[in-house]
């Protein structure tokens, strides 16, 4: 068993992306969050990963969409040993019953949960961006410090409140919002003058397996293209 780690494809186009349109960025301590249905965050220096919130299964790291995030193995015992629940009751929980579906009980969309005026779904939003402060907070302490944080994937792109409510926790650490370029999904929504800068990017892991392919199959096409 290994440490896998998940969402490379989309790690390895925002690393790509930042170099090129942020390059004074190019040999920074970065924190991508990917923050989907699935999500993980991964921690770069020098635009190459070292270290990721997530492990051996997309179990690992923030809770997500319906999948639970890091949990406890004693839990798992205690559904097989306690509850009598078979280890395929246990996967369909983990994966499929758990995240903001089973902590708010009202559904795995955080659009819904942000709409919602139910307690429910709010703790579900708060845990969620409670736990994604903290494996922020987690990786900087692995770079060694940090210089900027993206936002990415479906979540990241497109809810300000979410990103606005992991800015809010992490002050201390030198992220300040710029709250109007944050509400309309800006790609810099970092407060001027700020320690830590805070970007928006759409990633696109389909051109990244597409070129991975082209080099396979026409590597001078590639090459011409990237030249």
């Amino acid at each position: 068993m290994k440490r896998y780690g998940f969402h490379g494809l989309s790690y390895k186009f925002i690393a790509s992306e930042i170099a090129k349109s942020e390059p004074e960025l190019a040999g920074a301590r970065v924190v991508v969050a990917h923050l989907g249905s699935g999500a993980s965050l991964c921690g770069l220096a020098g635009g190459r990963s070292r270290d990721t919130r997530m492990g051996f299964s997309a179990l690992d790291g923030v809770p997500m969409a319906t999948r639970c995030g890091a949990l406890d193995p004693g839990a798992v015992l205690h559904f097989i040993m306690q509850k009598g629940m078979s280890p395929a009751d246990v996967e369909d929980l983990l994966y499929r019953r758990s995240g903001l579906l089973g902590i708010s009980g009202i559904s795995a969309d955080s659009r819904e949960l942000i709409e919602s005026a139910a307690p429910e779904a709010a703790e579900a939003l708060e845990l969620f961006c409670f736990r994604i402060a903290g494996e922020i907070a987690r990786l900087a302490a692995t770079l060694g410090g940090l210089d900027a944080v993206v936002f990415t994937a479906g979540v990241g792109e497109n809810q300000p409140p979410v990103r606005a409510a992991v800015a809010r926790r992490l002050g201390w650490l030198g992220l300040e919002l710029d709250e109007a370029a944050n509400a309309v999904n800006a790609r810099s929504i970092s407060a001027a003058g700020a320690r830590v800068k805070i970007l928006v990017i759409a990633t696109d892991e389909e051109s990244v397996i597409a070129d991975e392919a082209l080099s396979v199959l026409q590597p001078d096409s590639l090459a011409a293209r990237r030249s």
